[in-house]
């Protein structure tokens, strides 16, 4: 089996069986985003506490790369400081750059490396990150 191919069944698996799709009934912070250009849209919600990503879920609609890209991002996330999540965010902007990044502690990520060669879809792709980004961005700035 070729590399392209386990990545598009990595892709496929998370977006037929997604994690972490759904919504929290306590406060959590919110952030709703869409792309315009494709119709993407994403509810993210994350439970911060004392500065780690306690929990991550999110909702939408949308192509596979972008709920893929979701469910990727919200197992990654978990556990980790704001901080590492931030990291996480701008290495993962740096494989959308078409730059060689490990995700050794999350390697269902690299499977969207293929994602550089198409422009239009880096949005897509980047969607749940910003939304990443904007919440915990809000939740620096409520305290």
């Amino acid at each position: 089996m070729q590399l392209d191919d386990l990545y598009r069944r990595v892709i496929m698996d998370h977006y037929k069986n997604p994690r972490n799709r759904g919504t929290f009934d306590n406060d959590a912070v919110t952030v709703n985003l869409n792309n315009p250009t494709c119709g993407d849209r994403i509810s993210l919600q994350l439970l911060l506490k004392d500065g780690i990503v306690q929990e991550a879920k999110y909702t939408g609609e949308g192509c596979s790369i972008s709920m893929s890209s979701a469910s990727m991002m919200t197992d990654a996330v978990k556990g980790k400081t704001m901080e590492q999540a931030l990291d996480l965010a701008d290495r993962f902007s740096s494989l959308m750059k078409g730059e060689e990044v490990d995700f050794d502690d999350y390697e269902d990520l690299e499977a969207l490396s293929g994602v550089n060669k198409f422009p239009a879809r880096i949005k897509c792709a980047t969607l749940a990150w910003n939304a990443l980004r904007k919440g915990i961005d809000e939740e620096d700035n409520v305290q």
